[in-house]
């Protein structure tokens, strides 16, 4: 399931990312690679604060479709 779907403050870990190569590579530059945990702390206007690696990012909801988590 995309990671604009997950429920707040529950630990995921990613399966892939998608998207154009321009868009995988930023993804994967902030941290978001296969085999990673993410947690969705909240959503504002939109975007989600995700942690990721040890570090708090803002992606858009958008942008949170192309990661797909289990």
């Amino acid at each position: 399931m995309p990671l604009a779907m997950a429920n707040l403050g529950e630990e995921s870990v990613i399966l892939r990312v998608g998207g154009t190569p321009d868009v995988k590579k930023h993804l994967e530059d902030m941290g978001f690679v296969p085999g990673s945990v993410v947690t969705v702390l909240s959503t504002i206007g939109g975007n989600l604060i995700v942690r990721v690696k040890e570090s708090r990012v803002a992606i858009s909801r958008e942008m949170a479709g192309k990661i797909f988590i289990k």
